[in-house]
């Protein structure tokens, strides 16, 4: 197949081509496997003329890449139709694009299994060719056995079923009693906080699954309502707010005749079930948190009696972090992961530290005989402190220290035999690269689709005040400080936990240089409780995400004043999400600092937003009530005094329309003028061309007149 990526049109501008291209990650590849042995490269990648993905493999001694599986193809060319699991399921992992937007392998990488429209299909990695098999749907992620027999499957129903890889005997292992009830499907609050997307796992020996079963009784019901669309009938979200019931998880040993074994663990006291482990390496590994998250056990699992033998208990006074691909076994049954026991964020391999403080470990990547493959970012103790920069490293089990492989912004890599997949970002070109390497040597790219961006941005790296806060600045292109003297100032964070925005890669200040462009000096600060710097870092914001978090924005700003063209007498600030929270924040309690806000689907009211999330980093509501009152926000409503113009999606069932409705009510109860635009049919997300483009234009001519600018042309 000979296909290239869409050029930019004449007509094109920033905000169009930016909300087309779903932030230029359209026919980008992604979601990258590697076989065992080495011998082919597994990846999703859409043409580039649309959202759809298409799967393909790569030959590393050749480069040949070649289409496995093509939607267009086996739908016929008809529309895709996504169940409202479907949906849901896109929205918790902020999935925007189309297609086959992800697959699991057998053990060999031979077989792959995905759905497309609720429906199963396989794909042959060898002969190339793929089918569909006759299961029971709507149904979503499918997954081989190691073995390539058998694939499993949940439905949208709440069954998990079995089928052979050749259509037949298709079965229920597990079919729900009640009404609330899946089998093997992540819960709302793994899927939405733990970083955990399924629901089950196959043992090693594909003779038996470890299948969760969430039964969402227990949690409240709201409802989400479209009003744009009064006949329609709002929709039912079990949603776990905070201090109120989470759904009831459980989990079962399965064998593939539908024997069920219930693991058996205190659920009471650490009912979150953080991660699941089962490979050649070990019996199976459960990592079980309370509901504080202040303790969690490691916890081994017999597979003939579901009984649990506790490996290790870990105990934290802030919170215990969940993290990616940890714990895990070794080849050899040795315990893999990332502590912040030794004061720093480390690799331990069976208790014993191969890792010091210069390093602060970020993902656990895989897992070989010989070497642990991860990534990390600069520890307190490095020399160079760089914002923005991770490295990937081998980690020898030897103990004779890291091996630096490469340094650059979003790490990512697979791995299989002598072939590793890295994807990165830099700052001085714009996309991810995928390289294809043997041995640490680079064989080949991986061809992207993804257009160029119109734009070339130009941040400047600082770490700012006594705090040293990683930041970066963006001024409009082409300025010159004699000509142009001082620049309005656009504060643009996202400032909360789990998300760096600081971060060395071109594509990252797109949306920074186009409103630098357009007469500001942009400021992104990743204050205390962002990631990657350290434990102590991240949990400075413990019982306090107003003070710390603000202050560090402050902070950052006046530092950079004193080196930048800033202005600090016309300062707005703009986020969304923790960022949207961030900057309503910003002008309601620091008004002497800041100018004016867009707030884009902010929590006002953290009494509101989910459990596992909000109860790590302020406790349970009923112990402590004066932390919330704290950190909330429509109690400070009648202390506004500059302009902020509030933006929510009606659909959005993570941060629900309700917190901007509360503020609005409180702000209007207050008598204090402001401005409220509702997005009607948007989620959290933006997908929606339209709305992605317009969203960025009004927010510039919003701020532009508050701060006295003249309008965009």
């Amino acid at each position: 197949m000979t296909t290239e990526a869409p050029s930019a049109t004449a007509q094109d501008t920033f905000p169009r081509q930016y909300a087309r291209t779903l932030r230029y990650t359209v026919g980008q590849p992604r979601s990258f496997a590697v076989a065992p042995d080495g011998a082919r490269v597994v990846f999703l990648r859409s043409t580039g003329q649309d959202r759809a993905n298409l799967l393909w493999t790569l030959d590393p001694a050749t480069g040949a890449e070649t289409v496995a599986a093509d939607p267009a193809q086996l739908l016929g060319g008809g529309e895709e139709d996504l169940s409202p699991a479907e949906r849901a399921r896109r929205e918790r992992s902020r999935e925007g694009s189309a297609g086959i937007v992800g697959y699991a392998l057998d053990g060999a990488a031979t077989l792959a299994a995905f759905a497309l429209s609720g429906r199963l299909f396989t794909a042959d990695l060898v002969a190339g060719a793929a089918r569909e098999l006759p299961a029971a749907g709507p149904l979503l992620d499918p997954r081989p056995s190691p073995d390539g027999r058998w694939i499993a499957y949940p439905t949208t129903a709440g069954a998990l079923r079995l089928i052979a890889a050749d259509g037949s005997a298709d079965r229920a292992l597990a079919e729900p009693e009640a009404a609330g009830v899946t089998w093997g499907q992540a819960e709302f609050i793994a899927q939405e906080e733990m970083d955990r997307d399924r629901g089950y796992w196959w043992s090693p020996r594909s003779d038996a699954l470890l299948v969760a079963r969430a039964d969402d009784a227990p949690v409240q019901r709201w409802w989400i309502a479209d009003p744009a669309s009064p006949a329609t009938v709002p929709t039912e979200v079990a949603y776990p707010a905070a201090g109120t019931p989470n759904a009831e998880v459980t989990l079962w040993l399965v064998t593939l005749d539908g024997t069920r074994t219930e693991v058996v663990w205190d659920r009471a006291a650490y009912p979150y079930l953080g991660r699941v482990h089962w490979s050649a390496g070990g019996v199976p590994l459960l990592l079980v948190q309370a509901r504080d998250q202040r303790s969690q056990l490691l916890l081994t699992v017999d597979p003939a009696t579901g009984a649990t033998g506790e490996l290790l208990a870990e105990r934290d006074a802030a919170w215990l972090e969940l993290f990616p691909g940890a714990p895990a076994w070794t080849p050899d049954g040795r315990l893999v992961r990332i502590s912040d026991e030794p004061g720093h964020r480390a690799l331990l391999v069976d208790q014993v530290e191969l890792t010091d403080d210069t390093l602060h470990l970020r993902a656990v990547l895989a897992v070989g005989a010989g070497e642990v493959l991860c990534t990390a970012s600069a520890g307190e103790g490095a020399e160079d402190q760089t914002p923005g920069l991770q490295g990937l490293y081998a980690v020898p089990l030897d103990g004779s220290g890291p091996r630096l492989l490469r340094r650059g912004a979003a790490l990512d890599a697979v791995r299989g035999g002598e072939v590793t997949v890295l994807s990165s970002s830099a700052l001085d070109r714009p996309g991810r690269r995928a390289e294809v390497l043997r041995g640490g040597e680079s064989l080949l790219t991986v061809t992207s689709y993804a257009q160029t961006p119109v734009l070339t941005t130009r941040p400047q790296f600082r770490l700012a005040g006594e705090r040293r806060i990683p930041a970066a600045v963006v001024l409009p292109t082409g300025y010159d400080r004699e000509r142009d003297g001082l620049l309005p100032v656009l504060m643009d964070p996202y400032g909360g936990p789990h998300a760096a925005m600081v971060v060395q890669a071109h594509n990252a200040f797109l949306s920074s240089q186009w409103f630098a462009d357009q007469g500001f000096a942009v400021v992104v600060a990743d204050g205390r409780g962002t990631p990657g710097r350290s434990p102590a870092w991240e949990k400075a914001i413990a019982f306090d995400f107003a003070g710390v978090t603000l202050d560090d924005q402050v902070e950052a700003l006046q530092a950079l004043a004193e080196e930048f063209p800033l202005d600090l007498g016309r300062v707005a600030i703009r986020g969304w999400s923790y960022g949207g929270y961030l900057s309503a924040l910003a002008v309601l309690r620091r008004p002497d600092v800041f100018h004016a806000a867009v707030a884009g689907a902010p929590v006002t009211e953290w009494r509101l937003y989910d459990t596992h999330y909000t109860e790590r980093y302020l406790g349970h509501p009923d112990e402590r009530p004066e932390v919330y009152e704290a950190n909330s926000l429509t109690g400070d409503a009648a202390r506004l005094e500059r302009p902020l113009m509030i933006v929510h999606g009606l659909a959005d069932d993570n941060v629900v329309a309700a917190h901007t409705l509360r503020l609005s009510s409180a702000l209007l109860a207050a008598g204090r003028p402001h401005t409220v635009l509702p997005l009607s049919g948007v989620t959290h997300m933006t997908p929606q061309e339209q709305v992605a483009e317009n969203l960025l234009l009004l927010q510039v001519d919003f701020l532009k007149e508050k701060l006295g600018l003249k309008p965009t042309p």
